[in-house]
C-alpha cells in the first residue's frame, strides 16, 4: 500500500520564518524602547505588523504555494474593505470641516454690531 503525500516543504523553511517572525517582533519592540512618537511611530509598527501577518499568511497558511483565484478570494475583500475605509475616513475630513463652517455657533447680535 502506498500513501500518497501532500507536498512537503523543509523544515529549514519553517524555522527561518519563525527567526524573522523574531526578528520583526523585536523591531516592534524597539519602536517603543526607543520612544519613537507621531507618524513614524504608527507607520513603524503597522509596517512590522504586516509583514508579519504577510509571512504568516504565505508561508503557514500555504498561500504561497496555492492557486492564484484561492489567494485572490483569501486576500482581495479585506483589501477591498481597507480601502472603503479609507475613503470613509477622507469623506469624513470633508464632512467635518463642512459641518464646522456651516453650523457654527452664531455670534450674538451685540457682539456684531459695532458699539458707538
Amino acid at each position: 500500500m502506498q500513501h500518497e503525500s501532500g507536498q512537503q516543504h523543509p523544515v529549514g523553511l519553517y524555522l527561518k520564518i519563525w527567526a524573522l517572525l523574531f526578528v520583526l517582533s523585536t523591531f516592534s519592540y524597539l519602536v517603543d524602547y526607543f520612544h519613537f512618537h507621531g507618524y513614524l511611530r504608527w507607520f513603524l509598527i503597522v509596517t512590522f505588523m504586516l509583514l508579519k501577518a504577510g509571512l504568516i499568511v504565505s508561508v503557514f497558511m500555504h498561500l504561497a504555494w496555492e492557486r492564484l483565484a484561492l489567494v485572490y478570494a483569501i486576500l482581495l475583500p479585506p483589501l477591498a474593505l481597507l480601502v472603503l475605509v479609507a475613503l470613509m475616513a477622507g469623506e469624513a475630513d470633508y464632512t467635518a470641516s463642512t459641518r464646522n463652517v456651516y453650523f457654527a455657533p452664531a455670534q450674538p447680535a451685540a457682539e456684531k454690531a459695532p458699539q458707538r
